[in-house]
């Protein structure tokens, strides 16, 4: 793939603090995400890399079995599909084909055997889901430069456990320029709007991650189901399940869980710079976050997404062009200062 020219990489970061184990089982609930840390919660794993598995908590529950063959419908559609042509990421299911320009071949199909359908992961009108990117808006010369850097090796995971990281490497080393043009230019065109709530919580439903390999997270229901402390972490979940997964309904977004008193702080060091600790974002990302014609927008957009990029810079996992501005910004954040600017950012209106 011939070089890319791009703009300045987009901020994220991802964190996760997981208990120490307690010999009381109620203290070790209690003191959930304050103790080890891991950033498991935005790469989509319930613990870390280097931690031991959290004794209790949220299992994944068995899948019930679905008739992959009925005919399923959403609120506000007239179209009508299986979960098998839901499902299918050669050809996913276009709930509201008039949200978005007309699909280039390579965003409604890609093209066997190497490029799955770029709709079918961030969705036709680019929104997407915390546990992969929503390219909606962001410059085309920043898609464009991403895609090449995943070809390049500049642009990998921190945590390597996320499996999505290596698949999208293997779709941009397989795209022709052609293709990667077409779909930077067609999520470039498309506006982002309101997609997540921020909600400051000190309970929040229980969860589990979905998708191994660095999934989305759902709510447990069932006799499991129930709150459990927030600790220092940031839960996001669908608003509506059923219309996230298994219908991908692109018009349903998310409810980002945050800690009480993250708001505050992430202004604090998003706009003024945190007392040197950093500086302010808008220096580059424009006013209130909305992005320039170089620099993406980060207002509104999903603080796990946003989480582990920062992370990942401050890490040198992301080494592509611009990642020596990113890096000096990020590298004295404490995760809690990463996860209360990922807070105050997903806030913003985009």
């Amino acid at each position: 793939m011939k070089k890319y020219l791009g703009a300045v990489g987009l901020v994220s970061l991802a964190l996760y603090f997981i208990p120490q184990v307690s010999a009381a089982p109620q203290q070790q609930q209690a003191e959930q995400g304050n103790k080890d840390t891991g950033l498991a919660w935005a790469y989509g794993f319930a613990t870390s890399v280097t931690a031991p598995p959290r004794p209790g908590g949220a299992a994944a529950p068995a899948a019930p079995a679905e008739d992959m063959d009925a005919i399923r419908r959403v609120p506000g559609s007239t179209q009508a599909f299986t979960l098998r042509q839901v499902d299918n990421n050669s050809a996913p299911a276009d709930w509201f084909p008039g949200d978005h320009p007309p699909m280039p071949e390579v965003v409604a199909h890609g093209r066997r055997p190497g490029v799955t359908a770029c709709g079918f992961c961030h969705y036709p009108n680019g929104k997407g889901r915390p546990n992969n990117a929503g390219p909606a808006g962001l410059p085309a010369s920043y898609i464009l430069q991403q895609l090449e850097d995943f070809t390049t090796g500049a642009r990998t995971s921190w945590d390597k456990r996320k499996r999505n990281t290596g698949q999208m490497v293997n779709i941009a080393k397989a795209m022709t320029p052609e293709e990667a043009k077409a779909a930077a230019e067609y999520f470039a065109s498309i506006k982002w709007t309101p997609w997540i709530k921020v909600v400051e919580a000190s309970m929040v439903p229980k969860t589990y991650f979905v998708g191994g390999g660095g999934g989305l997270s759902l709510p447990v229901e069932g006799p499991q189901a129930g709150m459990e402390p927030l600790g220092i972490r940031i839960v996001e979940t669908p608003m509506d399940v059923e219309q996230t997964e298994p219908l991908r309904n692109p018009r349903s977004g998310f409810i980002a869980y945050v800690p009480p008193g993250s708001l505050k702080k992430g202004e604090a060091l998003v706009v003024g710079g945190g007392n040197g600790k950093t500086v302010s974002c808008a220096a580059c990302h424009g006013e209130n976050l909305k992005g320039t014609d170089k620099f993406p927008s980060l207002a509104g957009r999903s603080p796990s997404y946003l989480a582990r990029q920062m992370y990942d810079f401050q890490h040198f996992t992301r080494v592509g062009p611009g990642s020596e501005l990113m890096q000096p910004i990020v590298r004295k954040l404490s995760e809690e200062d990463i996860l209360d600017i990922v807070a105050y950012v997903a806030s913003l209106q985009p």
